[in-house]
C-alpha cells in the first residue's frame, strides 16, 4: 500500500470516520474506511497533530469489518 493510495481514501466521497476510543488516551485518533480509486478499502487509523494528518496504521479491510463501510 501506498502513500498515494492513503491519501485517496481521504478524498472518498463515501468514506466512514469513526473515533477511536479505545486508543484515544493520549491523543485523540481516528479510524477512516475508505476506498481508492482502483477500488480497494482500506482501514487507516490517524491523528491530527500540528494541523497535519498523520497516518499511524492502514491495511485492507478484512471481511468483518465490511459492515462497517458498505453498511450490510
Amino acid at each position: 500500500m501506498t502513500n498515494h493510495e492513503c491519501e485517496e481514501a481521504f478524498f472518498e466521497a463515501n468514506k466512514k470516520i469513526y473515533k477511536d476510543i479505545f486508543h484515544s488516551s493520549d491523543e485523540n485518533r481516528y479510524i477512516l474506511l475508505g476506498c481508492t480509486f482502483e477500488k480497494r478499502v482500506l482501514f487507516i487509523v490517524f491523528t491530527i497533530r500540528n494541523k497535519k494528518i498523520r497516518v499511524i496504521s492502514a491495511r485492507d479491510l478484512n471481511k468483518k469489518e465490511n459492515h462497517l463501510y458498505y453498511g450490510k
